[in-house]
């Protein structure tokens, strides 16, 4: 299944990603049937400049946004113009929602779908951009949605410095949804009940698939080291409890901690402890997502250990149209 872009169109050769830290960009061929990473670039931001939230303002300053975004794309050393744009989790909203009877019109189920999301969203729905894309199918022949909604100015900034910079953002999905997308893509992807945790300095989601359906996703803004291993309990508590869990196959945790961001060494530190208190709570083996496993570097793209976590979002939204539905 593959998960709902905030925008959609035919998948683009190049992805984006802009984050509060940084820009990142990679452009990608498929040679002999193998996905092949030509060129990865990354740039970073001054404090402050992308503020992402869901219901206000999210370029703050898009001077060295539109700077950052022309340096990795002239990087890149691609003609193309067309890119897939990666944005925070936090943009969006997303709810996987149960229908017990799914409307035969595809005008109806997208009416009954923003009927139920409209509730809950925080913003007036006739200014928003929503999404969805099937899930699991329920007990007694229903069906699951997952929908991502999210302001639709707020999308419009993200797309705005792109083109800004030269490029046109056909495609547009948020980094969690990607990082699933790469799982699925890899050659022999999780069978059963698997979870992806994903931790940047602003914010933690928790994914829980079963097989490659969304069947839980949780996103939670600020959170430190400690709380999310508390978070990662409660959502496996929910999950034995709630979605009729019998354990996890695979957890995956992705990103690091704030603290342990600046160099390779503290990386490496901050990532090695939140797994093994995650281990401590789940009694599951916890793993990184390694890109390297889904496409080969092109020998002019030069990877080192900070650039591997940024190319792995990006990665997954070139390969989504390879992801089975």
């Amino acid at each position: 299944m593959m998960r709902p872009s905030l925008l959609a169109a035919p998948a683009p050769s190049v992805a984006v990603e802009i984050t509060p830290r940084q820009v990142a960009a990679i452009s990608l061929t498929v040679r002999a049937g193998v996905p092949v990473i030509d060129a990865c670039a990354v740039e970073t931001l001054p404090a402050g400049a992308v503020a992402p939230a869901l219901n206000s303002t999210n370029i703050a300053d898009r001077g060295p946004v539109v700077k950052a975004l022309k340096l990795v794309f002239g990087r890149l050393g691609t003609r193309s113009r067309r890119a897939a744009l990666v944005v925070p989790d936090c943009v969006a909203k997303v709810s996987i929602l149960r229908l017990d009877k799914v409307p035969s019109r595809a005008s109806d189920l997208d009416q009954l779908l923003r009927w139920h999301v409209r509730k809950a969203a925080p913003f007036r729905l006739e200014d928003a951009q929503v999404t969805f894309a099937p899930g699991a199918v329920t007990d007694g022949g229903g069906q699951e949605f997952v929908v991502a909604v999210a302001r639709r100015d707020v999308v419009q900034e993200y797309e705005q410095v792109c083109v800004d910079a030269g490029a046109s953002p056909g495609l547009v999905d948020i980094a969690t949804f990607d990082l699933i997308n790469a799982v699925l893509a890899a050659e022999r992807p999780p069978g059963g009940d698997w979870l992806l945790v994903n931790v940047t300095p602003e914010y933690s989601t928790m994914g829980i698939l079963r097989g490659s359906h969304l069947i839980f996703f949780r996103n939670r803004v600020e959170e430190g080291d400690g709380n999310i291993t508390d978070l990662v309990h409660q959502t496996a508590m929910y999950y034995e409890d709630r979605l009729s869990g019998r354990g996890f196959e695979r957890v995956l945790l992705a990103g690091a901690p704030e603290t342990a961001i600046a160099t390779a060494g503290p990386v490496t530190r901050g990532a090695d402890q939140l797994r093994r208190n995650l281990e401590e709570r789940l009694g599951v083996r916890v793993e990184a997502i390694d890109p390297r496993r889904l496409a080969s570097f092109a020998q002019r793209a030069a990877v080192d250990a900070a650039l591997v976590s940024s190319v792995t979002p990006l990665l997954g939204v070139l390969l989504r149209e390879r992801v089975s539905r």
